[in-house]
């Protein structure tokens, strides 16, 4: 037997490279707007790889009844790509999700885009100087630089639960929406209070025999301005361009000023003792409006808008429970007073898995030898600006850690690291470089900062939340003024980082017959 050509036969086949310049994971927000402008920048040699069977992310994923945006129109969509004809002040998904196709249509980004691609694995490969993804396809590509841009909601949370698994009824989260499902008169249960709970429940709370509502913490819940944009409205911003840019200036400097109650909570106390005579005035039951009264301090957890919420308890149909889950049978739900609570659907409002940590979980990325990003992050998410991770060469994460924000619009964020981004590439061409980082050093200096400044908000004022890990740091929010950020992005400095080029140095072939070579560094 010829055991050599068979060690060779077991051998996996070689894969089949497919080489760009740009690697960019997502085709949401952040994904689109990365596209976008490398195409600006000339750069037509990258890929968007997305998972699912369309653009849109979020967008894509989330349409419960109800579903809208939080921020306003005007503001949440892109500053090159203005949609002047909103229908609304806050936009529901539908619209949002048309603008998003709009925009990917208008850019000319479909030959980029390769649908029903998820990446499993990145690793650096130092002697090439280049990104090798592989996908759960078996799809292989090499690139120079690689974008993460699969954001922080796309990885529903579930919460374990004895007996989950043995429910006859019919239950989903919101993320994965049953649009098959007949409510009519329906006994329904409704886990969360969060942001997606608060639009969905009040949708369905008249089509239900009856809505128990499942309430771990109460949340801040302020009025929402929604309405249609008027004839004239629509008219001005459709036809002045002087006026739609002076409305979404107004729009992103009301929002700004939502920070100072976050930066003093001193005030935020005062805010929310106004809020309580409102929700006291908005439920009709003194005692059940006491128990939709947060005990943590205004902006700790993330504020939330609503018309519609407070009004819905108010129905003779709709209860609320605040007593934890201790077990689901085949027909119910039994809390920890021994209350058994019959069931035809139970709704999973419980949000998703924001932890930067856990965004990318399931598609480790290697960086120079001996650097893991989840092994690395162990003890903490950091990276420099939200951007770059030290020891992962050319690669850049959007919405990465400490870039989320509880006061603002999202896209205005996405469009400055992305404006940072195009000008890391045009440095690395200047500096005659195959690959550069940013120096452990800059990036330490940096999260001090950030950890500091959040020391004296809102947001660690004692509650616990999605912004936090399981430790109380907070690795998700921007703890500065936006347009602060805006001004860290404009520029970069060269004396920030390391470059790099691929060139051995020499060979050396050890007793053991293994091969050493390096890339010739320089800073």
């Amino acid at each position: 037997m010829n055991t050599e050509k068979s060690s060779k036969s077991n051998r996996p086949p070689t894969p089949h490279w497919i080489q760009q310049e740009v690697v960019i994971v997502g085709a949401g927000f952040a994904g689109l707007c990365m596209a976008i402008k490398l195409k600006e920048e000339g750069i037509n040699d990258f890929l968007l790889l997305e998972k699912a069977a369309e653009v849109g992310g979020t967008w894509r994923d989330n349409h419960y009844p109800g579903a809208a945006c939080d921020v306003q129109s005007h503001l949440y969509s892109f500053s090159f790509a203005p949609k002047n004809n909103w229908s609304k002040r806050y936009a529901n998904w539908e619209e949002i999700q048309s603008y998003l196709l709009q925009v990917t249509a208008d850019y000319q980004l479909r030959p980029h885009l390769r649908l029903q691609q998820e990446m499993i694995a990145a690793r650096f490969d130092v002697k090439t100087g280049r990104w090798q993804v592989e996908t759960q396809s078996g799809e292989h590509y090499r690139c120079r630089f690689l974008v993460v841009a699969t954001g922080p909601l796309h990885h529903p949370h579930i919460p374990r639960i004895p007996g989950i698994n043995r429910f006859a009824g019919t239950q989903f989260h919101s993320a994965n929406w049953d649009h098959r499902y007949d409510f009519t008169n329906k006994r329904v249960i409704s886990v969360g209070t969060g942001a997606s709970a608060i639009q969905y429940a009040p949708e369905i709370a008249a089509r239900v025999a009856h809505l128990s509502i499942f309430q771990r913490t109460p949340a801040w819940v302020i009025p929402r301005d929604s309405r249609p944009y008027t004839p004239w409205e629509r008219q001005m911003l459709e036809m002045q361009d002087w006026y739609r840019r002076l409305y979404r200036a107004r729009l992103y400097w009301s929002n700004e000023s939502r920070l100072w109650p976050a930066k003093r909570p001193a005030l935020a106390r005062s805010i929310q003792q106004l809020l309580k005579l409102w929700v006291r005035w908005q439920v009709h039951d003194g005692g059940l409006a006491s128990q939709l009264i947060p005990d943590y301090t205004f902006g700790c957890k993330r504020v939330l808008i609503s018309n519609a919420w407070y009004p819905m308890f108010n129905r003779s149909n709709v209860q609320l429970v605040t007593e934890g889950i201790r077990e689901i049978r085949k027909h119910s739900v039994v809390t920890w007073d021994s209350r058994e609570h019959p069931v035809d659907c139970i709704i999973w409002g419980t949000g998703f898995q924001v932890d930067p940590r856990s965004q990318l979980q399931h598609m480790p990325i290697h960086g120079l030898p001996g650097h893991e990003l989840l092994r690395d992050w162990r003890r903490g998410c950091q990276a420099y600006l939200g951007v770059m991770v030290s020891g992962y060469p050319n690669f850049f994460q959007l919405l990465g850690p400490n870039s989320v924000l509880g006061h603002n619009s999202l896209v205005f964020m996405i469009e400055a690291q992305v404006h940072f981004i195009i000008q890391c590439l045009r440095m690395v061409r200047e500096q005659g470089s195959d690959y550069f980082q940013v120096k452990p050093e800059v990036q330490k200096i940096f999260n001090h900062q950030v950890q500091q400044e959040l020391a004296g908000s809102v947001w660690q004022t004692g509650c616990q939340s999605w912004y936090q890990d399981s430790e109380g740091k907070n690795y998700t929010l921007w703890p500065w003024s936006t347009w602060r950020f805006w001004l860290k992005t404009r520029e970069v400095h060269t004396q920030d980082f390391v470059f790099s080029r691929v060139r051995a140095i020499k060979t050396v072939r050890t007793v053991s017959g293994r091969v050493i070579q390096g890339p010739r560094e320089r800073v």
